[in-house]
């Protein structure tokens, strides 16, 4: 199978070059890899070139810099890369973040995987990032959320869902992901393998607890119950308290301001089904006193059946 990479791009050059040394050091290639210079300031643009002066599936295009460094501006430096490379024939296509390593089998596995399940509509890995943080460990999310940082999509289900959509909230990897499941695509994070995250997730410019209610904030925003959020909360709080309470200050915060919503009524009932669904399996597991296992849980959309796509639904 053949695919590609996008990569938005903004003042990255403490980071990007692990990235580049991960790419060219993969045992399989992509068909093209379009890195977006997004108005950086730093080095980030030479440290590119030199690597693309040395392989030609590697591009650098600059777009002008952004007044606005909103999530939204990313989707449109993702979508300018975008317009460089449909014109190629793949099979998948995937962002990639500059601030990331992995091993040279990383992106062969992952390959493989849509090459073995024609139901797969998106893929990736759990990551690890410096302070020892594992999403395979500690998040509360299970197997079928895909971490934007790495996010490769089945071309086919990648047009259905309408691509990222741009919103300067942010959530734009996870409205994808979500409305991919709406649609009754598979997706799906496996643990076999992880990438590195170098910057801790929503921390460009935050402190740890600014990052922290921003994610709760995001988390009324994009639709979701206030029980799971509470049950979040408490998960979050017994591994790091102050986590815990900005998450919840954050999920108010967004309640008592009424923040817009992005998402359709039908992604905020579909989320919010698949939340209570979870919620279930975790508090028999917990009854039974059985280990929850966020890799393994099943949602009971009315029984276990076989969408268009020919897979069971899945939770988030």
């Amino acid at each position: 199978m053949k695919y590609v990479l996008i990569t938005p791009a903004h003042n990255e050059e403490a980071f990007i070059e692990r990235t580049l040394t991960s790419m060219v050091a993969q045992t399989q290639l992509p068909e093209r890899w379009v890195i977006v210079d997004d108005g950086s300031t730093d080095r980030t643009a030479q440290i590119v070139e030199g690597y693309a002066s040395r392989y030609q599936w590697i591009e650098l295009f600059r777009v002008p810099e952004r007044i606005d460094r909103s999530f939204a501006g990313k989707v449109h430096a993702f979508n300018a890369g975008l317009e460089r490379i449909r014109s190629l024939e793949f099979d998948v296509i995937g962002n990639l973040d500059a601030d990331l390593s992995f091993d040279p089998e990383y992106l062969g596995f992952l390959i493989g995987k849509f090459a073995e399940d024609p139901r797969l509509g998106v893929a990736g890995t759990p990551f690890t990032e410096d302070d020892g943080y594992d999403t395979a460990r500690d998040s509360f999310e299970g197997e079928n959320h895909v971490a934007g940082g790495c996010q490769l999509f089945r071309r086919q289900c990648f047009e259905e869902v309408g691509g990222y959509i741009p919103n300067r909230g942010g959530g734009i990897d996870w409205i994808a992901v979500t409305t991919a499941r709406m649609k009754e695509w598979k997706t799906r994070s496996f643990p076999e393998k992880r990438f590195h995250h170098y910057r801790s997730l929503g921390t460009a410019g935050k402190s740890n607890w600014a990052a922290s209610f921003s994610y709760g904030e995001k988390d009324y925003y994009l639709g979701g119950s206030p029980l799971w959020q509470l049950c979040r909360v408490v998960y979050r709080a017994t591994k790091q308290p102050t986590d815990g309470l900005a998450l919840l200050s954050g999920y108010c915060w967004g309640a008592i301001r009424r923040v817009e919503r992005p998402v359709s009524s039908e992604l905020m009932r579909f989320h919010r089904r698949e939340q209570t669904n979870k919620l279930r399996a975790i508090f028999r597991g917990l009854l039974r006193f059985q280990k929850v296992d966020n890799f393994s849980l099943l949602t009971e959309r009315s029984g276990s059946h076989q969408g268009k796509h020919g897979t069971e639904a899945t939770t988030r």
